[in-house]
């Protein structure tokens, strides 16, 4: 995962696609770190609505694992059609300590 994290390396096509088949196994196992970052690769980068749908599982079951970065992820995926959803997975994300979460939490939520 170091790869996707290097400013240098991470946004690189390649290096996202060796990422991904690295990811893949652990995710399937039931890794929750590996379900929250191929989930959020699936998402957001690739154009397909197969591998998004995946991606969507992926950042949901990572959720209810307690993952708050994919808590974070999952809440945004959610804000446009499940609003209510998105407020409980930010109200979790922010539980754990994100500031992302909060911040959106008063951006959405007003009041």
């Amino acid at each position: 995962m170091w790869l996707l994290d290097s400013p240098r390396l991470g946004d690189k096509p390649q290096v996202k696609h060796l990422a991904g088949r690295l990811l893949k196994q652990p995710a399937r196992q039931g890794v929750v770190v590996a379900q929250s970052r191929l989930g959020q690769m699936l998402c957001r980068d690739c154009g397909n609505a197969r591998d998004r749908r995946i991606g969507h599982e992926l950042l949901r079951q990572a959720a209810r694992a307690g993952d708050w970065r994919a808590q974070l992820e999952y809440a945004q995926l959610c804000q446009r059609s499940e609003p209510e959803q998105a407020r409980y997975w930010l109200e979790l994300a922010a539980g754990q300590g994100s500031q992302d979460a909060r911040r959106l939490l008063r951006q959405w939520f007003p009041g």
